[in-house]
């Protein structure tokens, strides 16, 4: 695979030819300062793997580096990505270690290999080439911007934007940027969303990796909180678009997903820079806390004690991965509510 590092002056001139006509738009796009890098975790989940890598291989121009990380799938996801994906470079780990450290493990390779812009993409997601050169373009345009994605829209309904960019997690219940009202092409947002995002590498060498706390979720909120204060920019190019096929990752949001929502807020509070605290400790806590009431009074009694648990393991600072306890807690509360109902 072609390399290249280009230096600020060899881009100028680019740039100027471009400009002087000699040089069409498109050759500029797809030029050799173009390199990129795309990590792409799996957990038993070789289709969605399969499929996404193949609409990547798919593009004419931009011909990336394929990284997947398989995170000790129970199945065969690794033979057969590897059968059916021979481009790629597929790195198996020996235990989950969760999108945080999956991707850590992806970007560190990433790096000895290469300075490119990293692409963190969900094999439930994909970006149109058109739409990936023009978020590289934007990244080398602006040297201040860090981290840059584009608007999401859900596969299924291609007409319906489901993230424009995050906000700061302790300080908005949802935190998903869903206005779209006129304004400049590039939004500044507190976060851009993991499931595609294109980071500039040195990054990494700045303020460090994903901090592994998370296992799953909040972790981009907080490294863009960790990039912000050495100078970096996020930012949401509103000329591209990505999909997400949100049915396929749907099976567990109301348990896991619910549970990391919960229990990182408290991690994110500790990592974050405000003097004062427990206000943020108290008020999520209390959400938390009547969350959970709700969700048991309306006969959500799976999802009303993932809450819980968030809320406690937040509270005692018992952080990392935590998929087989919280299921099997879970799984539990169904089966009880069950009984209670024959």
């Amino acid at each position: 695979m072609l390399e290249c590092q280009p230096r600020q002056a060899g881009l100028d001139i680019w740039r100027v030819w471009a400009k002087l006509g000699f040089l069409r738009k498109t050759e500029f796009l797809y030029g050799c300062f173009m390199e990129l890098t795309i990590i792409i975790l799996n957990w038993n989940a070789a289709i969605d793997t399969i499929n996404c890598v193949k609409k990547i291989a798919g593009w004419k121009q931009l011909k990336p580096r394929i990284l997947v990380v398989d995170n000790a799938s129970a199945d065969d996801s690794v033979e057969a990505i590897r059968q059916a994906c021979p481009e790629v470079e597929l790195i198996c780990n020996s235990e989950n270690l969760g999108f945080t450290g999956g991707t850590n493990r992806g970007i560190s390779i990433a790096l000895r290999l290469s300075n490119a812009p990293i692409l963190l993409l969900n094999n439930d997601a994909f970006i149109h080439e058109a739409d990936m050169a023009r978020l590289l373009t934007t990244l080398q345009e602006n040297e201040q911007i860090g981290f840059i994605g584009p608007l999401l829209f859900e596969a299924e309904q291609p007409d319906k934007l489901i993230s424009a960019g995050g906000r700061n997690p302790i300080k908005h219940h949802y935190t998903r940027v869903l206005d779209l009202k006129p304004g400049k092409v590039l939004r500044p947002v507190d976060y851009v969303s993991g499931t595609v995002i294109l980071i500039r590498a040195e990054i990494f060498q700045t303020v460090g990796y994903l901090d592994e706390d998370y296992f799953f979720s909040t972790e981009l909120a907080d490294l863009c909180m960790r990039a912000r204060k050495a100078g970096y920019l996020s930012v949401i190019d509103t000329r591209a678009r990505a999909y997400h096929q949100v049915s396929r990752s749907s099976g567990l949001r109301d348990t896991l997903y619910v549970y990391y929502i919960i229990r990182n807020r408290f991690i994110f509070i500790r990592n974050s820079s405000y003097k004062l605290k427990s206000p943020f400790y108290i008020f999520w806590s209390c959400y938390s806390l009547l969350l959970f009431l709700k969700l048991r009074l309306a006969g959500q009694p799976d999802t009303a004690q993932a809450v819980r648990l968030g809320l406690i393991d937040g509270l005692r600072r018992r952080f990392g991965g935590q998929n087989e306890r919280v299921l099997a807690a879970c799984s539990g509360m169904i089966s009880a509510n069950s009984r209670r109902q024959v």
